[in-house]
């Protein structure tokens, strides 16, 4: 993942909810398994394993996130579980075609709790955070990012 598009999650996870956290996770398990096949298309071992630990990473994330009380629940676990397997699959077989079928199982995810976080109306997890301004300013094909509220108590409130 780029300095740039991690910056673009951090901004994005400051201004969150419960929801679009989930969605967020997503996103970059999907990132991280397509370095995955970018470094084993350029034979880089050490990058592929790379990808796959991220990715996995993003995955026990989605898993500490259930909430067992409801019934779905179970099956997400489910479909997670059968995730990181094909995961550790294709690490050991050294193959892209696990990542295929991972792919797959949580761009469907993704697209329905993308669906689910638009009706999620809930305040951000984060609280007391910069408030940035964003827009073309000044420049042709500029952007320009103010920040605003740089005082040293920001992030969670309890």
């Amino acid at each position: 993942m780029t300095k740039e598009l991690k910056q673009q999650y951090t901004l994005k996870i400051t201004q969150a909810n419960k929801t679009q956290l989930v969605v967020i996770l997503y996103e970059m398990f999907l990132i991280y398994v397509e370095e995955a096949k970018c470094a084993h298309e350029k034979e880089d071992r050490k990058g592929f394993r790379e990808g796959i630990r991220k990715s996995r990473g993003c995955l026990k994330e989605l898993m500490a996130s259930l909430h067992f009380e409801y019934e779905p629940a179970m099956n997400l676990l489910q479909l997670y579980l059968y995730v990181n397997r094909e995961l550790a699959r294709a690490d050991i077989h050294n193959d892209t075609k696990e990542l295929d079928h991972v792919k797959a199982v949580m761009t469907k995810l993704h697209e329905a709790y993308q669906k689910v976080s638009e009706q999620d109306t809930s305040q951000p997890v984060m609280v007391n955070t910069q408030t940035v301004y964003a827009g073309l300013t000044y420049g042709k094909h500029t952007l320009t990012e103010n920040l605003s509220d740089q005082g040293s108590s920001r992030g969670f409130r309890a």
